[in-house]
């Protein structure tokens, strides 16, 4: 997973170019905008900074982590104007002691390559970063036949995975699910207050407050 997301670093935003896709991608940056406005942002997996670019102008501070120096390097490179925003090299998995505590979490298109075995631990040393009651904003795919990469296996603990190709011809197997809205629902439920889930075509949201 992280060779294929440094390799694929110069060509990471080409999938949000997708014309059918404009409009929920609009939308999604209207929830998160909302959703963030005002708050100090732990973002995990911030990739190009693609979704750190709908943060950081609302938001009173972005700290955004990603493992791979290849596409920090280039959303550093990005123009930030006078936003407050700093990228880290960390592992989402193992995050560093940051020396203080946030009002806020957002993660885009990480979920769905995280094992299912391992969703509670990641929710549990991600919510140990935060205040009581900070928002956490998590957005993924849906799966939509003809516009989704097809599903290639499933394994025993019920992970699917994609056959994905890359510009370099370079073929790499990617851990992909696509929770259902009961999955999210149960995997947040113990450790979350006001739960909700939007849904558009091609993604949802899941956002909410921790106890």
């Amino acid at each position: 997973m992280v060779t294929y997301y440094r390799q694929r670093a110069n060509e990471y935003e080409r999938v949000y170019a997708k014309p059918e896709r404009q409009g929920d991608l609009a939308r999604l940056r209207a929830i998160i905008g909302a959703a963030l406005a005002g708050r100090h942002v732990l973002e995990l997996s911030c990739g190009t900074g693609y979704w750190t670019e709908a943060i950081a102008p609302v938001a009173e501070s972005v700290l955004a982590c990603d493992i791979s120096p290849e596409v920090l390097q280039i959303a550093r490179g990005k123009s930030w104007d006078s936003a407050e925003i700093e990228f880290l090299q960390a592992d989402s998995y193992t995050l560093p002691d940051f020396e203080r505590r946030f009002s806020a979490a957002f993660s885009g298109f990480w979920w769905s390559h995280i094992p299912k075995r391992r969703i509670q631990v990641f929710l549990a040393d991600l919510h140990s970063r935060l205040e009581h009651g900070a928002k956490v904003v998590f957005v993924d795919n849906r799966y939509v036949e003809g516009s989704s990469t097809a599903i290639s296996r499933v394994d025993e603990e019920g992970d699917s995975f994609q056959q994905r190709r890359l510009q370099d011809g370079s073929i790499h197997e990617v851990l992909k699910n696509f929770p259902s809205e009961e999955e999210l629902l149960r995997a947040v439920s113990a450790v979350a207050l006001s739960v909700e889930i939007t849904l558009t075509d091609y993604f949802w949201v899941l956002s909410y407050s921790t106890r």
